[in-house]
């Protein structure tokens, strides 16, 4: 065993450990970067990059599909070629994998350990063969997916999203449980992709919508495309052969068995900490044994332990991960004199065709104001908004919340079109802290889907005292 002595020890070199890394390097201090699996953030291997790449070749068939409405014919059947489609996943996976893996590599090596770390005590950390003693310690080990025990029946037929991204070609069946970010995106692309496809839910729950109006309309929105059952009964399954196999009660009222080559586990992400150790800690545990800290400092208790990124699960997002990181590397060189860091605006996409999106506060939160009269709802349906009927593109429902008393931007969740660009509008508004009568003297240009978005907050104006319209 060797000993290494270091300012700041950082396990993980992810999104929230490579920025946490950066930071104390850049307050002056020695660091070392801990990494026991293969270098590559989730975000370029199996999360967001891999998947838009995927969902990307689903719109191209799907547009190719539906080009007779606007008087363009495509002679011929669009053909799916599963091994080409899955053959660019993987080669542009592993160009965006490159890059990370290339700034991971120009860290002098001195400052990287390969190799699995567990705590000995508050800031001693074993790693195979190497004592790291440290004055302070960043926890930034990312997730991974939950996989709940009944599905380890289905052995090699279950699948989380890390293994779609390997295949070589697509199956012709899967079953996706979980309507959550993972399963609506896989679930929509493979079935635009002439994959046979079912999506079951437990609880009602579609994405991370929490406005029932929103939530509704989306159900009924993607249930016209592929089979979606929020609140699904699965009554049995197992493996016959090389097949999965489920008894459910359908959507209406009727028992079915079918046969899927896969089923696919989105049932939400586990942090990363098990093996870490911990238990050697005088670190208090929740009861997911993830460090309990404080959500601004990210300081575990009062102890030179911080923790970042997916591992504490507060925003599992790059950005958040990477301001995160940012925050904790910072603490860790300032301790013990921590401050709180910076958050942005609450800001959340589902790539899905209407897509979600979510900003600021949503309505879950708000409901008790709302029923009080306290917050009023600004609505717009995209049917009949312009630019979106003119792309065809006109599925959608929007509702943004504001504050009677101020007029002040509280929030909104939707589905829609390019609902991904709107979020970024809405996102500074309110991390601005703006009025929504000063969201609507801001220029909308004609003709843009963005006009749909003004409705919504002339409807939200309308509800407010005349004294917050000046």
């Amino acid at each position: 065993m060797r000993t290494l002595n270091i300012d700041i020890a950082v396990i993980g070199a992810g999104t929230a450990g490579l920025a946490a890394y950066r930071a104390a390097k850049a307050h002056g201090k020695s660091a070392v970067l801990i990494e026991g699996g293969p270098y590559g953030t989730t975000c370029a291997r199996v999360g967001c990059m891999p998947s838009k790449l995927l969902i990307a070749a689903a719109e191209a068939a799907h547009e190719a599909r539906h080009t007779a409405p606007f008087g363009v014919h495509v002679d011929g059947e669009v053909r799916v070629d599963g091994r080409e489609v899955m053959a660019r996943v993987r080669s542009e996976r592993d160009r965006f994998v490159g890059f990370v893996v290339a700034s991971v590599e120009n860290i002098p090596a001195e400052d990287r350990l390969q190799g699995y770390a567990r705590f000995i005590d508050n800031t001693t950390l074993e790693v195979g063969e190497v004592t790291v003693q440290a004055q302070r310690v960043v926890i930034a080990t990312g997730s991974s997916p939950a996989i709940p025990a009944p599905f380890r029946a289905l052995e090699d037929r279950l699948i989380i999203n890390d293994d779609v991204f390997s295949w070589e070609a697509l199956p012709e069946s899967v079953a996706v449980f979980g309507p959550g970010v993972i399963g609506l995106e896989l679930g929509q692309a493979l079935a635009r992709l002439g994959v046979r496809i079912r999506v079951f839910g437990v609880g009602g729950g579609v994405g991370p919508l929490s406005d029932p109006a929103i939530r509704e309309y989306a159900r009924e929105t993607f249930s016209r495309e592929f089979y979606l059952d929020p609140d699904a009964r699965v009554e049995k399954m197992e493996k016959e052969g090389n097949q999965a196999v489920l008894t459910f009660i359908d959507r209406e009222g009727q028992r079915q068995t079918e046969r899927f080559d896969y089923v696919l586990a989105a049932t939400g992400r586990t942090p990363n900490v098990r093996g870490l150790g911990l238990e050697n800690t005088t670190l208090q545990l929740d009861s997911r044994g993830v460090p309990i800290f404080d959500k601004a400092t990210l300081q575990c208790g009062t102890s030179p332990v911080f923790i970042a990124g997916d591992a504490n699960n507060i925003l599992p997002l790059l950005h958040e991960a990477a301001d995160e990181g940012k925050t904790a590397g910072e603490n860790a060189a300032r301790y013990p004199h921590v401050a709180a860091g910076h958050r942005r605006a609450p800001i959340g996409v589902v790539f899905t065709d209407p897509q979600i999106a979510m900003v600021g506060e949503r309505q879950a939160s708000l409901a008790a104001d709302i029923e009080a009269g306290q917050v009023v709802v600004g609505v717009v349906s995209f049917e009949d908004q312009g630019r979106s009927r003119v792309m065809l593109k006109n599925r959608g429902l929007m509702h943004v919340y504001a504050d009677k008393a101020t007029g002040r931007f509280l929030g909104a969740e939707w589905i829609g079109p390019r609902a991904e660009n709107i979020a970024h509008t809405l996102a500074w508004a309110y991390q601005l802290g703006l009025t929504v009568p000063q969201m609507l003297e801001m220029p909308f240009y004609h003709p843009v889907v963005e006009e749909g978005l003004r409705t919504a907050l002339r409807d939200a104006a309308a509800q407010l005292p005349s004294a917050n319209l000046a």
